[in-house]
């Protein structure tokens, strides 16, 4: 689960040289590129390209299931996985030759605006008409994150990733401290546990930075609505320089001096990617951390192989991570977001390029099973939470009140904001990252408002 959606996060800084070199020959892929493609497609079926690791073998069942239809016979699928480090690169990298695959893994959002603006992909609005299913058996608020304009792009084929506050619910109750539902509320709780002694109530993994990102996501959307984000992210410059924006910096900067997450920039030798806020939190060095749902199995795995420095009598009771709680991110009075608002990795998409689609007409039956309840079973088996409107029902196990309470967050939120660096160009990501980063070290709004109108509109 982590590497898959978290890919753009981690590995998008250490390819952008890469991603810039190769973005230009994607975007200006031009007419002769497509007709390469349909050369390519009109072969007998079509190929299916995922992001290799351990989750494929849920792809590997969808196109064995579908193979095995009337269809699937006529117009068989063959997948083709690429290892997940260089997955983005090699897609980048084939996209406008003949090389190109008729179905393709995806993050929506910016990982596919380039090949949406070249005229290579297939909206599946056709799709949808034709089987209704298609689109009310997914929760909207998930395919929307992969809507560009008008056009549907993709179909969901893994699971969602929403962010929220991961809380150590013996430090909170020893310390008298309340589950934070406001913003003033969550200070309090800072100043309280920092009069308790308690150095870093905020577990944050600065070093990798990209878990920085995830206040302003959440802030700016408390603060000024999802608009505000939207409309930033779009390319309206001015909503980065608004009072709305300027207030969610405020309200960042406060928590920051309050010392929420520790003294003197000592966020910056922090790591998530190397498991120590995981650690802080566990052991109490932390009340709370901001991180995607990834952060459940990161936690579990560390009390499974005894690497973490929790106590015996901690790691006996861990069933169900009972040392660790979760909880929404709090709202903030007065602000035009929705207190059910949530941000985080949207989903794993496929989209389907033009020429697939026109050489292929079993992709659309392929795309059905992502609905299925084999499909879904196989899914919540290795810890995916699939965003169906059956998945509720199909949970079962012993981490099925966390994925109940997960799939309940995200079926509410009237938005659910993509993950700012997969929002925008890949090629962005480093500039963004930086931003974010020297605005927690430095304080300059102003600094952060012009990196952000930098940015190339996002989808």
């Amino acid at each position: 689960m982590l590497s898959s959606n978290k890919w753009s996060r981690r590995g998008a800084v250490a390819t952008a040289a890469a991603l810039a070199a190769t973005a230009v020959a994607a975007i200006g892929a031009s007419a002769s590129s497509a007709k390469m493609q349909v050369a390519h497609a009109a072969s007998a079926g079509f190929t299916v390209a995922a992001y290799g690791d351990s989750e494929n073998s849920v792809e590997k069942y969808a196109v064995a299931t579908y193979d095995a239809t009337a269809e699937g016979k006529s117009d068989p699928a063959t997948l083709e996985t690429f290892p997940g480090a260089d997955y983005q690169t090699k897609l980048q990298t084939i996209m406008s030759t003949s090389s190109a695959p008729d179905v393709f893994f995806n993050w929506g959002g910016g990982s596919i605006l380039q090949f949406q603006k070249a005229g290579l992909l297939e909206p599946l609005n056709g799709y949808f008409a034709t089987n209704p299913k298609l689109k009310s058996s997914f929760l909207p608020s998930i395919l929307n994150a992969a809507k560009i304009g008008a056009n549907y792009y993709g179909v969901p084929m893994r699971g969602t990733q929403p962010v929220f506050f991961f809380y150590n619910k013996a430090l909170l109750k020893t310390d008298g401290v309340a589950l934070p539902k406001t913003f003033p509320q969550l200070l309090s709780d800072v100043k309280k546990l920092k009069a308790k002694g308690v150095e870093t109530p905020i577990a944050l993994g600065g070093a990798d930075q990209w878990p920085t990102l995830m206040w302003y996501e959440y802030m700016f959307d408390r603060v000024g609505g999802p608009s505000l984000v939207t409309n930033a992210l779009a390319g309206n410059k001015a909503e980065w320089a608004s009072a709305a924006s300027k207030k969610a910096l405020g309200d960042i900067k406060t928590l920051i001096d309050a010392g929420a997450f520790g003294v003197d920039k000592s966020w910056d030798s922090v790591y998530f990617t190397k498991n120590q806020t995981a650690a802080m939190l566990q052991t109490g060095e932390s009340a709370f951390e901001l991180m995607g749902s990834w952060d459940y199995s990161t936690i579990q795995s560390q009390l499974d192989d005894g690497s973490s420095s929790v106590s015996a009598q901690q790691a006996a009771s861990k069933q169900e991570n009972s040392l660790i709680g979760y909880t929404a991110f709090p709202s903030v009075p007065g602000g035009k977001g929705n207190g059910n608002d949530i941000a985080g990795n949207t989903e794993n998409y496929y989209s389907v390029t033009k020429a697939g689609a026109a050489a292929n007409p079993g992709i659309a039956d392929f795309l059905a099973v992502m609905y299925t309840p084999g499909f879904v079973k196989k899914e919540l088996a290795i810890g995916n939470l699939t965003t169906t409107s059956n998945t509720k029902s199909l949970i079962s196990g012993p981490t099925s009140a966390y994925l109940t309470w997960q799939y309940n967050l995200v079926n509410k939120a009237p938005a659910f904001q993509l993950s700012w660096d997969q929002a925008y160009p890949q090629t962005d990501t480093n500039t963004m990252h930086t931003a974010v980063a020297n605005y927690f070290d430095n304080l300059s709004a102003s600094e952060f408002i012009k990196a952000m109108q930098s940015l190339t509109p996002a989808s």
